[in-house]
């Protein structure tokens, strides 16, 4: 059994075919999904979703590349969410700095709001951190106070930056990127202790080999467990077990 603990399922690219993919991941093991949320604009689909199935779990947040003029009007709508309903985590947050500057120094102000109203509400936190994994570690380790938890997103650091990451006692989420031949997620997910790994997808982003190219769906994580397994030479059940246990013991859900 698995959990993809990183999926947009409500994303436009699911919209004719939700249920079916849904049904392609059970099969494939997947017990239960969580789902990051974008903005303002991919509120009521996510929550639509998590309503009608209840495996599918919604987080609140602002994504970093969605920080623009109005990012304080964002901020006010994920706290009032907050405060009217139960959110999985707060995700997904961060920083972004390979698709535009502009706005880098008000992401850093969301984050670190964002970061905050996940330790006032005492759940977990989901962090976005395209070519600013430096910065976000930093940011983490500052702020961590022993009350804090969460997933790196989509790790595809060094050793030394896993480390960093361990030190602050976050995961690390692990896609399809470790399937591909020239990224080296795979050498240092070899030295990562197990305890700190989590499954993700990033559907319908991120497609592992052999799907490369494709929509990601959730199923696949199937793909990228074979893979973790192949490079820590143990069964993929047990992959299957920990990275289980690790997820649910962030989201305190029962497993």
């Amino acid at each position: 059994m698995f959990i993809d603990t990183h999926a947009h399922i409500y994303s436009e690219e699911f919209k004719d075919d939700l249920e079916n993919m849904l049904t392609n991941a059970a099969i494939a093991g997947i017990t239960d999904i969580y789902m990051p949320n974008i903005d303002s604009t991919s509120i009521d689909e996510m929550m639509r979703i998590a309503e009608k199935h209840k495996n599918c779990h919604a987080m609140i947040g602002l994504h970093p590349c969605y920080v623009k003029e109005n990012y304080q009007d964002e901020l006010a709508m994920v706290e009032k969410y907050l405060s009217d309903h139960a959110f999985a985590g707060v995700g997904e947050i961060g920083i972004d700095l390979y698709w535009d500057k502009t706005f880098a120094k008000e992401q850093e102000i969301v984050f670190r709001r964002q970061i905050a109203l996940a330790k006032e509400h005492g759940i977990p936190f989901v962090i976005h951190s395209r070519d600013s994994l430096d910065i976000t570690i930093d940011i983490v380790t500052e702020m961590q106070d022993g009350s804090l938890s969460g997933i790196f997103h989509c790790f595809n650091g060094t050793l030394d930056q896993a480390k960093r990451i361990m030190n602050t006692g976050f995961l690390m989420g692990i896609g399809g990127v470790i399937t591909y031949k020239n990224a080296g997620v795979d050498k240092v997910v070899a030295d990562i202790p197990l305890e700190y790994i989590v499954l993700e997808t990033d559907a319908p982003y991120l497609s592992p080999v052999p799907y490369r190219g494709k929509r990601n769906e959730c199923a696949y994580i199937s793909v990228i467990a074979e893979k973790i397994a192949e490079v820590k030479e143990i069964t993929k059940s047990e992959i299957g077990a920990v990275t289980t246990f690790n997820a649910n013991k962030l989201f305190r859900a029962t497993p």
